[in-house]
């Protein structure tokens, strides 16, 4: 049984052999740019987002700010890293979607059900992108507005955490279940239906994420780790969904 470690290697060694690695310099190239950019921003703004952070910290709770203190770090770290992935694949999203497609196609030997063009699946990428941004960015407000209530951001590294390894999951395992002709309501349903599965290949892909530079390439074979796992866990059950319900 395919484990979602396993899958994120094999995924990366795939990206890495002759037939692929050609479609993976674009998406490289423009996460390089981008991780630059965001470096320097996060070392120009970052002290002061802590500064502002502890001052909102309540006066019955200054015998805590030992503890506040790093996990105020952890929750601003985990965010801007998710959202520098977010953007990240967002501008990769037309290389992702068409690398999924010949990953499937090196896999398997045949082509995911909706063979499109390079061309109308980069317009489609981004539609999907859109859609997963919108689902995405709420429950992330959400999280903001959680983590400035006095006491519950004690919780919140830990809330982010859960919430990462979700959102890196529906991000990379949609990329074949959209070229599968999947909807992104039915692909839920499925991650949730297989939620250990998901939430270990989440949970990897955004540990991969925090590891500089090398994440250039492991989020290109996560992107092709997420075609392994949807051959093994989820490619079959929408069948056996189906006749579960069927008398």
């Amino acid at each position: 049984m395919l484990n979602a470690f396993s899958a994120l290697a094999r995924g990366t060694r795939l990206v890495l052999s002759p037939g692929l690695r050609r479609y993976v310099f674009l998406p490289i190239l423009a996460n390089l740019l981008l991780y630059v950019g965001t470096l320097v921003y996060l070392f120009d703004n970052f002290g002061g987002w802590i500064d502002y952070g502890m001052r909102q910290v309540p006066g019955w709770l200054a015998w805590l700010e030992w503890l506040i203190w790093p996990l105020l770090v952890a929750s601003l770290a985990v965010a801007v890293f998710f959202t520098f992935t977010l953007v990240a694949n967002l501008i990769a999203a037309p290389f992702y979607g068409f690398l999924a497609e010949k990953v499937e196609r090196q896999v398997t030997g045949r082509a995911p059900l909706d063979d499109r063009g390079f061309a109308r699946a980069a317009v489609d990428a981004l539609g999907r992108e859109l859609v997963k941004l919108g689902y995405i960015l709420p429950r992330m407000a959400l999280l903001f507005l959680l983590g400035l209530v006095p006491g519950l951001n004690l919780v919140m590294p830990f809330l982010w955490a859960a919430f990462s390894a979700w959102m890196m999951a529906v991000t990379y395992l949609d990329y074949p279940m959209d070229n599968n002709l999947v909807s992104f309501v039915e692909m839920r349903r499925r991650l949730r239906a297989r939620w250990w599965p998901t939430l270990t290949f989440g949970g990897w892909v955004m540990a991969a994420s925090w590891v500089p530079v090398l994440n250039l390439l492991l989020l290109p074979g996560a992107v092709a780790g997420a075609v392994l796992m949807w051959q093994q866990h989820y490619r079959d059950l929408p069948v056996a969904a189906e006749r579960a319900k069927r008398p």
